[in-house]
């Protein structure tokens, strides 16, 4: 029971580090699940004190402004005004009444009273206390009002104004409502059967000897979903190379691609890998693939996921995306380009993501993807298969950048991706994927022949 984590007038050490993570995310612009990460590798917790302040921290994260509405509800002043320490503390005290059922209110609001007279200023203590015995006394004072405003389904669903506002003007209001549900949702962890080594059927057995509850993908035929399992670190599948870790509307796009043994290929922005080795995988480890990436630290992980899969036809190099085509003039037999995009398809993956963006983005970013696919083109061969692909749904970094292209560019032509679709075949010129409450990721995928 979580009564038992503290003792009365101790600081409690797992909301202590849960409000320094926060204060690094809210204060210092930190990744949230790379502070996470970075706290838990220098703490030695117990796995139920690990998955305490997981919860702490990815929830507290992902619940961002509709959280702080909640406080200021019992606020006289502005949130803004408050000690940014004390402001993660109210943070995690507020999540924790109103978020978390197996946490009793006297815990929460005692440790927060705790942390306050440590880290606040003089009367921070009694403040926080007084603000969270309210949210105790008056629950409903909390509660966001009913109706079909942009601002009230993003306070209800935990979303930026401005997304929820974008999303109902494209999709309508009970789309809307279904996408950032969906985003509220755990992902389902997917793998990638490493087929050189090994079959889709004896990893599943493989899996069940692990105790992992596992089953076959219904997206893709080297996919399977993990229903249940312990720490990714500790099985030995991945360990052993046998699996990668892999959406499954991701794996979709090699199959579209359809490389070849003793093909030339070019992925353009590569990392981590995950494409990079499943065309491989689908060539046999035959042929040449140029893994390409701006950052070298990304490069070296592209290297580490292919020796550990057992891979040796990719050559990683560090490369701006944009002058590719220039030293790789008509090389390429496939072309994948997978580019930077807003990731709008993938935010249930991670808490801090939606508060991230910035509407700025939809302007900005298909600059750069019309940049890298102009680039990319000058490196397919007659013949040869351009795939340009996105993790989002927004149609300015997806059908708009592909339609200008192919306006701009009449020697090449769109084939109908979801006819290359390892499942079941379909007619869809450009394959745009929604995410979907125990579904893939959102994702698009658009495959073209260069004449």
């Amino acid at each position: 029971m979580q009564e038992q984590r503290y003792r009365e007038g101790a600081i409690d050490p797992i909301r202590e580090l849960a409000m320094q993570i926060l204060g690094r995310v809210h204060e210092e612009g930190a990744y949230a699940n790379v502070a996470l990460m970075q706290a838990l590798r220098g703490a030695h917790l117990t796995e139920r004190d690990r998955r305490f302040l997981t919860e702490l921290v990815y929830g507290s994260v992902k619940a961002g402004d509709t959280l702080d509405y909640m406080i200021q509800q019992y606020l006289r002043g502005d949130m803004k005004c408050v000690q940014p320490k004390v402001r993660e503390i109210l943070r995690l005290g507020i999540y924790q009444i109103f978020f978390m059922d197996r946490v009793p209110a006297s815990a929460a609001c005692n440790t927060a009273v705790e942390l306050a007279k440590k880290y606040g200023r003089k009367g921070a203590a009694a403040f926080v206390n007084g603000v969270l015995r309210a949210a105790v006394r008056t629950p409903t004072r909390a509660r966001v009002p009913r109706g079909r405003s942009a601002r009230l389904l993003a306070l209800r669903e935990q979303h930026p104004q401005w997304m929820v506002a974008h999303w109902i003007d494209i999709y309508g209001y009970e789309a809307a409502e279904e996408l950032c549900r969906c985003n509220n949702t755990e992902a389902p962890l997917t793998v990638r059967t490493n087929t050189l080594r090994i079959s889709r059927d004896e990893l599943l057995r493989q899996f069940d000897r692990e105790g992992a509850e596992a089953v076959p993908s219904a997206w893709a035929p080297e996919g399977i979903r993990l229903i249940t399992h312990g720490p990714l670190d500790a099985l030995a599948p991945l360990r052993m190379g046998l699996c990668q870790v892999q959406d499954e509307s991701s794996m979709l796009v090699a199959h579209i691609l359809d490389p070849k043994p003793h093909m030339t290929v070019i992925d353009m922005c590569a990392a981590p890998g995950g494409k990079t080795t499943h065309i491989a995988q689908r060539m046999e480890n035959k042929g040449r693939i140029f893994a390409f990436d701006v950052y070298e630290r990304k490069i070296h992980r592209i290297a580490e996921n292919a020796k550990r899969l057992g891979i040796d036809i990719i050559e990683a190099r560090l490369h701006d995306a944009r002058t590719i085509g220039e030293q790789f003039s008509v090389q390429a037999d496939r072309v994948l380009v997978d580019v930077p995009c807003t990731g709008m398809g993938v935010l249930r993956r991670k808490p801090d993501a939606r508060w991230n963006k910035r509407r700025e983005d939809l302007r900005s970013l298909p600059v750069l993807q019309r940049q890298i696919l102009e680039s990319a083109a000058m490196t397919v061969k007659p013949g040869g298969i351009m795939v340009y692909s996105t993790c989002t749904m927004e149609p300015e970094e997806n059908t708009v950048v592909v339609e200008e292209f192919l306006d701009m560019h009449p020697e090449f032509i769109c084939e109908d991706a979801g006819a290359f679709l390892p499942g079941k075949k379909s007619s869809e010129r450009m394959l745009q994927l929604m995410p979907s409450a125990d579904g893939p990721d959102g994702f698009f995928i658009a495959r073209m022949r260069r004449l």
